[in-house]
């Protein structure tokens, strides 16, 4: 007769199972019954097994669901980095999403790899794919381009697909189901384009940016405050433009100024966007809010800093960042994890907006 505790019995061919990999990640144990029938044991041997497992972090018990397997044997061992992609680094909002990327990170015993894109696809593919040959332990990625059709989603799918985990920040990729830390931006173009309603004004322009999907909510958030208000949309008052277009924008006066004619006001996709307009309009001899009344996106520092203090909806800048970073630290213990998070925008009032 067998010294072996019964206990240790059921232990060992489970783990022969999870080795073997006829019980792979994720699969569903036995249930009690079944297994007492199979091995013929109480409940309470069988729960002694299963709470030894669970210590070897091989199984995890889920109340109401049942018993699963964790141990995921192609999981490589941690080197305590994560991959960040951002478009761009070292200025506007940006540096108040690393910084906050990083705090937590940094507290959490983890260092940061940090890389950008310039909003360029072939730079999206090259740090992508260098992240992933020095083995990072998850990523956390700004889209580039998301509005517009991307050849890099197989690379995020086969990254899903090897379980790294990721999350994407401030935009994410329609086509693909991963999650994201970012501003709710139908809201917040919806919040800006109702503010310039409750002010009175009828003709609203907006200018938005065409090959990021924050441009597309926005618009969309826009559109909507424009129908529910019974105002409709006047295609010949919206100006959409490109990341490449961002730096020659400000020197193409007679497309903006025909988009614009005849409106009271003006929904900004940003507050750069916003900024770049009042000086245009200036030079122009057109007043804010006098003649024009604007409204931002970001509520970043040129918001406060602008010769006419910008009206702009906010966003969580720092907060995005170490909501990101503990999301995706939560995703690295627990794939299950649902790490989607969108911020709610809220307004801030100051002086680019007149009262009609």
């Amino acid at each position: 007769m067998s010294d072996i505790p019964k206990y240790m019995t059921l232990v060992n061919w489970i783990r022969q199972k999870i080795e073997t990999k006829e019980l792979k990640y994720g699969d569903k144990l036995y249930s009690e019954n079944e297994l007492s029938s199979m091995f013929e044991i109480s409940r309470q041997t069988i729960r002694q097994a299963i709470k030894l497992l669970e210590q070897e972090k091989l199984l995890e018990s889920r109340q109401g669901s049942g018993t699963y397997v964790v141990f995921d044997p192609s999981a490589r061992k941690p080197n305590m980095t994560i991959g960040v992609v951002t478009t761009y680094v070292g200025s506007y909002i940006f540096p108040n999403i690393i910084k906050g990327i990083e705090k937590v990170l940094t507290e959490n015993g983890y260092s940061m790899q940090l890389a950008f894109t310039h909003n360029k696809v072939e730079n999206e593919r090259s740090v992508i794919s260098s992240m992933l040959g020095k083995g990072v332990d998850g990523m956390i990625v700004e889209p580039t381009k998301s509005g517009l059709p991307n050849p890099n989603l197989e690379l995020y799918r086969k990254i899903n697909e090897d379980k790294i985990p990721m999350i994407f920040i401030n935009s994410f990729y329609p086509a693909l189901d991963l999650p994201h830390v970012s501003l709710n931006d139908y809201n917040a173009g919806f919040l800006a384009a109702d503010c310039l309603i409750r002010k009175g004004h009828r003709r609203i322009a907006g200018i938005f940016k065409l090959d990021d999907y924050q441009g597309h909510r926005r618009y969309a958030g826009y559109v909507d405050a424009l129908i529910r208000s019974g105002l409709g949309l006047r295609d010949e008052n919206v100006l959409w433009y490109s990341t490449e277009d961002f730096s020659s924008l400000s020197g193409d006066a007679k497309r903006i100024l025909s988009r614009i004619d005849g409106c009271t006001s003006v929904v900004c996709y940003n507050d750069q966007i916003a900024i770049s307009l009042v000086s245009l309009l200036k030079s122009r001899g057109v007043g804010i809010p006098g003649d024009v009344s604007l409204i931002g996106v970001d509520n970043s520092d040129l918001a406060t800093l602008c010769e006419v203090p910008l009206t702009s909806v906010s966003h969580p800048k720092e907060l995005l960042g170490e909501t990101a970073a503990r999301n995706l630290l939560h995703l690295i213990s627990d794939p299950r994890f649902s790490a989607t998070v969108e911020f709610e925008p809220e307004l801030m009032e100051r002086s680019s907006v007149k009262q009609l």
